[in-house]
Order: structure tokens, then sequence, then C-alpha cells
């Protein structure tokens, strides 16, 4: 059952407040160029809607969980209103685009499209059908899944040089991406394969054509079905599917419209599906529906390649006997939850050269459910906006190794790659063997978990239901511009389990955040040739969870360099450094922070005006001016502005408070930031008044001390947020 995994984030401390640089997104250079680090060798060339001319609006970059701007690569996109367009310059030879995008949410139109200045008589369509997506029994999401992807052949060759573009007709439309690529033409029927028209398929999309392909499986077994050009309507899954060779004219030419196309439990093997797409009508997720391209299994020996897999839930859930199976150069698009997930007794399978964008869940994933994966491996693998979850996931499982891949841009609940024992449900088959990650490349990858409200890094080690005491080896990683940290070694379920046995060897760190390694549980990590510019913070944050619960040992194997420092203060989070774009732009830095106050009045307490809850408040001892109230905002802050609320009911009266606004680097020494003043919080204007502070102020202890309430003899705050602008 896919609700199994709904449990996934849930918080990591019980007691703690709850791709193509893929597609070009460092520059527009081709994905071939990246593919021989890591990630795969893709047939289309990429460019970032940021990096072309326009004459919309750029967005980003941002990082915040459900922004636009944060699910779109590289951060960046381009807003386009009626009649602006974005101009690419085509970066090779191509006949056929491909083009990521939002459009607001119920709303859909279509892109005029134009080549060297001359409108196309086809258009793109854009819609918010696909977007969107709410999974509320996931703790920590928000609405996600914004973006969308659609294709276009143009009819026509354009040459490196030439000039494409995308103009909005009336619907707001926001490019990010845009994946050019030259499609061969569609390939012949095999000698003789039995054609699915032949058993009476409509290659016009009209007529139901389920029966079609049963027939056609049925009379080919130990042969090919074919599939020539055309859309096929598929209205009911298929089973019963082994010993038969599946294939299209190309992922371009021949079209299967169908949310749900392999449903079994078991088969003989033997299946190799190739060269053709499914592209489904999934509008939502729904973990107990089997929405997939394959859902179960394939069987032993069996294969995927050519695959171009769209609007489904998931692209292949594979249970059961698939021992040696090869997935490989497929694209897995707007899934609403996994791309792939090897759910438990994956034996021998080997998933690489494949592109996966906009998964909304794990992209990869091995989740050794009832039996252990073993002896598997994710390889040049391509990953791009997972919009809730990891780019790749090992939950469990047997000498396992995730090789040469390149992931970007995780969002919200995930990190770039996660090796985890955490389970969901039992039986659970907890890492064993040895775990090999290396050669991979992750580029702004890490997030704000919000069930934390803590990060998480691009690379994390979690012994979330039980001790990591495998050897892990972590060996020849890139990782760039994470937003937070570079390593991250966790017991995710806050029960302190120890991750051991880690040796990291041979790494770039390139403008991380915060620090390079994040360790917070017990265990020990040996570290060799890491090398590391332009670190936010410090070097390391090593302070395990729960206090008292063991030391992380951090042993210098030698040629490390960049990163000596340590994060002196485990009561506080060091924030992203001055050096790095700010992950959070919009941030209230108040929020959550340590609050204490010079009294308080029964359960009114200090941390109700930072808890994001405008209907609890601080209220100071009655009857005792002066009161202040102070915020530990974690790191030396440029703050620029204060909110001020009061509980907007309609019993909450109007009432003027007077104030001045003091700040501290250290918690001793304050110095007064904004004088005494009386501030109006009015119900008309909901109870919320605005301080600016100078353009000078840095302060890391923010304090406010009230000196007289019109309203009520005590001061009172509901909420004091503070932001950088």
């Amino acid at each position: 059952m896919h609700s199994s995994r709904s449990v996934r984030h849930m918080p990591l401390m019980a007691t703690v407040a709850a791709v193509a640089l893929a597609a070009g997104m460092l520059s527009p250079t081709t994905a071939h160029s990246v593919a021989a680090a890591a990630g795969a060798d893709l047939p289309f060339t990429s460019v970032e809607a940021e990096s072309a001319t326009t004459t919309g609006t750029k967005i980003g970059p941002d990082h915040t969980q459900g922004t636009l701007a944060s699910e779109a690569s590289g951060r960046q996109a381009v807003r386009l209103g009626g009649g602006q367009r974005v101009e690419f310059t085509v970066p090779r030879a191509a006949n056929a685009v491909n083009v990521s995008y939002s459009v607001p949410d119920g709303q859909s139109g279509t892109l005029d499209v134009y080549v060297n200045g001359t409108k196309l008589a086809k258009t793109l369509p854009v819609t918010s059908k696909y977007s969107y997506v709410d999974t509320g029994w996931i703790p920590g999401a928000k609405t996600h899944h914004f973006f969308d992807n659609a294709r276009l052949l143009l009819g026509r060759d354009v040459q490196a040089g030439d000039k494409v573009a995308f103009e909005a007709t009336g619907t707001q439309v926001t490019v990010d991406v845009a994946d050019f690529e030259q499609v061969a033409g569609a390939a012949t029927k095999p000698s003789g394969a039995v054609s699915v028209t032949d058993k009476g398929a409509d290659p016009s999309g009209q007529g139901d054509s389920t029966g079609a392909f049963r027939d056609a499986i049925a009379a080919a077994q130990g042969g090919v079905v074919w599939i020539p050009p055309g859309d096929y309507r598929v209205t009911s899954s298929l089973s019963g599917i082994a010993n038969v060779t599946l294939q299209g004219a190309g992922s371009w030419h021949s079209v299967v419209h169908t949310s749900r196309f392999i449903d079994q439990s078991s088969s003989a093997g033997g299946v190799h599906l190739k060269d053709f797409a499914v592209i489904g009508e999934v509008t939502e997720r729904v973990d107990s529906n089997p929405d997939d391209f394959v859902n179960g299994a394939l069987g032993p020996g069996s294969s995927v390649s050519g695959m171009w897999l769209q609007h489904l839930k998931v692209g292949l859930w594979l249970m059961g006997n698939n021992d040696n199976l090869v997935v490989e150069n497929n694209r897995i698009l707007d899934t609403t939850a996994d791309g792939l997930n090897l759910n438990g007794n994956a034996r021998g399978v080997r998933v690489r050269n494949n592109f996966l964008r906009n998964n909304g869940d794990d992209a990869l994933a091995m989740w050794s459910l009832y039996s252990p994966d073993t002896d598997s491996s994710f390889e040049n693998n391509t990953i791009t906006q997972p919009n809730l979850a990891n780019g790749i996931a090992v939950y469990g499982g047997t000498n396992i190794g995730v090789k040469n891949n390149l992931v970007s841009d995780t969002n919200a609940l995930g990190s770039g790659i996660a090796i985890s024992n955490q389970k969901f449900l039992d039986p659970f088959s907890p890492l064993a063997g040895t775990i090999t990650v290396s050669g991979n490349t992750l580029v702004r990858a890490g997030a704000m978990n919000p069930n934390w409200d803590h990060p998480m890094g691009a690379l994390r080690v979690d012994s979330y239901d039980s001790a990591i005491e495998v050897t892990v080896n972590i060996t020849g990683t890139t990782i760039t511009d994470s937003p937070y940290s570079a390593f991250e070694f966790v017991s995710g379920g806050g029960h302190g389990y120890a991750t051991k046995n880690i040796t990291v060897d041979g790494a770039t760190v390139r403008n991380t955040g915060t620090v390079v390694v994040q360790a917070e549980s017990q265990g020990a990590a040996k570290f060799s040739n890491v090398q590391a510019t332009s670190v936010g913070a410090a070097g390391v944050y090593n302070c395990p969870y729960p206090t008292g619960s063991g030391t992380f040992a951090l042993t210098d194997g030698g040629g490390n360099s960049g990163w000596n420092s340590t994060w002196s203060d485990c009561s506080s989070w060091p924030q992203p450094g001055s050096g790095n774009p700010d992950p959070d732009p919009g941030r209230n830095l108040a929020k959550g922070r340590p609050a204490t106050a010079t009294g308080s009045q029964d359960v009114y307490t200090p941390g109700k005006a930072v808890d994001g809850d405008a209907g609890s408040y601080w209220e100071s001892t009655n009857n005792a001016f002066p009161q202040a109230w102070t915020v530990d905002l974690g790191s030396t802050q440029p703050a620029r502005r204060l909110v001020l609320k009061l509980p907007p009911a309609a019993v909450w009266q109007a009432r003027t408070q007077t104030l001045s606004v003091q700040g501290s680097t250290d918690g001793s020494a304050y110095t007064t930031v904004v004088a005494s003043h009386d501030y109006r919080f009015d119900p008309a204007t909901g109870n919320t008044v605005t301080v600016t502070l100078p353009g000078s102020t840095n302060l890391r202890y923010l304090r406010l001390t009230v000196t007289a309430n019109t309203g009520w003899p005590a001061a009172q705050f509901s909420e004091v947020e503070a932001y950088l602008s």
C-alpha cells in the first residue's frame, strides 16, 4: 500500500519546535558537458529562462517553502504577463522543445511560439491542472508542485544561435527552463512484431485501445508488441505481463494515455518496455491508488528504457521479484509522488542514466520493506526539483550504491541524498553490508524542514529508527550552493541512535550556507581531502541530540581545508552567512527563537510572542512598568523591520503602548536602536504596528522595553516579528 509512506516526514525531535546543472541550472550549458562528471547523458540541452532575454519579470532566488521561485530550477524563473515574452538562444540543433512552466491555480492558456521572430501556427498549451498538490497527511507539507512540463515538435529545424521565443497571450505564465532537442524520426516496426493497431487499437486517441493492447500482448508472447506512432487511450491497467517486449516508435511519437499502465504483483519476467510515452491524468496524490506506470513487478531480467513518463502518481513502484532489472534512459516528469521506488526485494537492480524533474516525493528511492534491497544501485541519473522530499533516498538495504548522480534544487522536506534507517513500517531491513556513495554532485540541495524548524543538509546520514553501524563510504562528492549544510549526521527520530563507520574522502564544498558538517547524533566519521570555500558560518556544528546522548567524533584523515572552525553555541542554530545568498530572505527572524522577559502574567509567557500564533500573547507582570521582553535571534542579523502584533479579536480594543527598542550582539551590552515612542494598536488596522530600524542595525538580541499601555496596566504582544527588509 502506498499509503504506508505517508508517515515519512515526522518531526526530527519530539521536543524541538515542531536536473540539470542538470538542465543548465548554473548556466545555459549543455547537459552533456556536466554528464562526464555526474548525472545522465541526456539527448537535450536546457537553458534557464532567467539567462534568456525577456520583457517579463525575473523572480527569485528564494528557498522559502511554498513560493514559486523555491520550486524553480536555480530558484529563479521569469514571470510573463499578457504580451510579454522570453526569448531563448538555441544552444544546439533542435526540432523540439520541452518547457517547464507554472500558471496560477485554476487557470489554463497558451504560449505563442516564435522562431527567429516568425510566429508559428502551433501554440504551447499551459495549465494548472496537474499542479497545486496538497498532501495534508504528511506533516510539514504545504501546497506544492507548482510547475509542469509541456512539449512541442516545432515542425522545423533550428540551429545553434537561432532564437525561440514564448509569449503569454493572456494567462500569466512563469517560465522556468526550456529543453531543446533533436528528435529522431519515428522508428519502424520490427520484423515479426504484433502491432496493436492490427488488434484494433485507435491511434487517434478517440477509441478505447485497452482490449487491443491485451490481445496484442497475448499474441506476441516471446516477441514484440509494436506501438506505432499515434495516441492511444488505455482505460484500465494491464496485468499478466511476462516474456514480451512492448516497443514504440519513440517517446515523442508513440503515446499511451493512461494513469495506470501495468499493475501486477508478480511476473515470470522477461518484460521489456521501451521507446514510448505514458502520460496520465493524475491531478492529486491518493496513496491507496495504483496510479503508476508500473505498480508491482516486472519479474527477473526485465528492462525499462527510452520512456517518457508524465502526470502519474509514481513512475515505477516496484515490489516483488525484479532481479537484475535495468531502468535506463528514461524521463520521469511531474509525478505527484516518487519517480521510482524499489520497495523491497530488489536484487541486482540498476537504475541509470535517467532524467527526473518535478517529482512530488523522493525522485529515486529504495525502501527495504518486508525484505532488503540488495546489490542494487542508482547511477548517473540527473534529478532536479523534487518538491517534497529527497532527490535520492536509501531507506535500509544491503550493499547499495549511489554513484555519479547529479541532484539539484531539493525542496521543503528533503536532502539531495539521504542514507537512512527510517523504517516507516515493519518488517524493515536496516542498512547492512557496505553503502557506497561516490562521485555525486549536489547543487542547491538541502532545505529547511518545517517540522523541525531546522535545516537539512545536502547529504544526510540518518539513524532515524536504529543505529547505523555498517560501512558507509562517501567519496568524490561535490556540493555547491547548499542553502544550509553540506554533510548532516542525525538521528531523525529523536532517539539518539549512533551514526558510525562513516568515511568521507574527497569532497569539494563551495558556498555552503551554514556549516560543512552538521553533526547531531552520537557516532563517528573520518574526513579526508574535504576542501571547502566560502563557508557561511563555521566549519562544524557538533551538537548531538538529545543532549547527553553521546558525542560525535570527527577524525581528521588529512588533506582537509577551509572548515576548521566550530560553531560554539549549541543553544542556537547558525544562520546562513552574509557571504551567501539567504535561502529564506523573507523569513521572520524571531519566530520560534528563545524569548525571555522581566516578568509575565499567568500562562502568558514570553514565548507566546514568537510562537507564530497571533491569537496567543505575552503579558508582563501587571502594574509594574517598565517591562522588557527579549528574543535571541541565534546569530547577529542586519534586522531592518519589526512587526508588533496584538490579537485581532474584537475584544482587544485600541490601545497605545509606549516602547523603545534595544539591541545587543553579546546579550550583555545593549544599545538603544529606536528611542521611546507611542505606538497605536487599532483593530481597524489589524492591531499591528511596524517599527523601522536604522540601516546600521546589526543585532543578535532584540529587546523591547515598554513603559506604558493605555489599554491594560502591562506590556502585551501576541507576535514580535523581525525581518531583514
